[in-house]
């Protein structure tokens, strides 16, 4: 009896090992997000930075308990926008610092994919920079500087950075521009001639990359502070509106339809889309027509009195608790 029941079990054991192993989930698709965080900023005094309004003894008293819990937000955002598996890139707006982004990496839920850290330190007035994150199975830099905005009718003035990294993906070279142009504080005319300064600098240098190789695979992302349509993104910068016939030297802005229809990414007095992808028409095949561009659910949004949802935001004249004032971005590349 014994002999017989001993593979009975045996066989029940490993069916039921079997039945629990999950399947590697295939991956035809590779995620790129971008995302502004809103003033993801540590706890400590830094004497070079504007950081007093997040320190502990602020107006929002900003202490660990608040940081911790703005990370592990940030990271259920981040870890939300694909079902199946990480972005494979991530670009963020609005980091003080490379701390925050380590112990950003090291929440509970990003751990696991192992990103790692790409951050210059910039001039900007308020302490905040730009910066990538990557999946190194999926992404190997070759190389990263920052491109100094600067301004000749206002030499004082100092901004972000503009981050470009170059490195293979997807068996080929990409070149990545991580942004966040000067913001419309002034007013839109008072402070339109400092993002159109941003966008001569970064138009430069893919007019030099293009001189170089006359199909480069270009990905720039991030908060321009600017509609699709304004000065500085279309006319300076060159980011067209995606039509049916793709030239592979012209720049595709694939945030023009979703701008065309009233959609936004941050609620300023209505909605706006200043978080954008702008292409390299040679990427536009490669590209997951069926994505919906803008993370928008609507456990990230707060509903005011009248009704309208917004991005549920860190913190203003008071601290609020949310994730962001505004939503993630994110594009899927086709593996081909």
């Amino acid at each position: 009896m014994k002999k017989i029941v001993f593979p009975i079990l045996m066989s029940v054991l490993l069916l039921l090992i079997i039945g629990c192993t999950k399947k590697p989930v295939k991956q035809d698709s590779y995620t790129i997000v971008f995302y502004n965080v809103e003033n993801l900023f540590d706890t400590i005094n830094d004497p070079v930075k504007d950081d007093e309004y997040f320190l502990p003894d602020s107006r929002i008293d900003w202490n660990t308990e608040k940081y911790l819990r703005k990370l592990d937000m940030l990271s259920e955002v981040i870890s939300a926008i694909d079902n199946n598996h990480f972005p494979s890139l991530v670009g963020l707006a609005e980091i003080e610092n490379k701390l925050v982004l380590n112990d950003l990496i090291r929440t509970q839920r990003l751990k696991k994919a192992s990103y790692e850290i790409i951050h210059e330190e910039s001039p900007d007035e308020r302490g905040i920079d730009v910066a990538l994150l990557y999946r190194k199975e999926h992404f190997s830099p070759l190389y990263s500087s920052n491109l100094a905005v600067t301004f000749p009718f206002d030499p004082a003035n100092k901004t972000r950075d503009i981050l470009y990294v170059k490195g293979r993906f997807l068996n080929d070279t990409i070149h990545i521009f991580i942004n966040h142009w000067p913001s419309r504080r002034g007013g839109q005319e008072q402070s339109e001639p400092y993002r159109i300064q941003a966008a001569r600098t970064l138009r430069e240098t893919i007019d030099s990359l293009i001189r170089t190789d006359q199909n480069p695979m270009i990905i720039a992302m991030g908060d321009f502070n600017d509609e699709p349509a304004d000065t500085s993104v279309l006319w300076v910068l060159g980011a067209n509106k995606r039509d049916q016939l793709f030239r592979k030297d012209k720049l595709y802005n694939l945030m023009f339809e979703k701008y065309e229809q009233d959609e936004g990414t941050l609620y300023w007095n209505g909605w706006n889309i200043y978080d954008q992808f702008i292409v390299s028409g040679i990427l536009m095949d490669h590209l997951d027509r069926n994505n919906e561009l803008i993370f928008k659910k609507e456990w990230l949004l707060y509903e005011m009195k009248d009704g309208t949802k917004i991005p549920n935001r860190t913190a203003g004249s008071s601290y609020y608790g949310g994730y962001s004032d505004h939503l993630p971005v994110y594009i899927r590349i086709n593996k081909q």
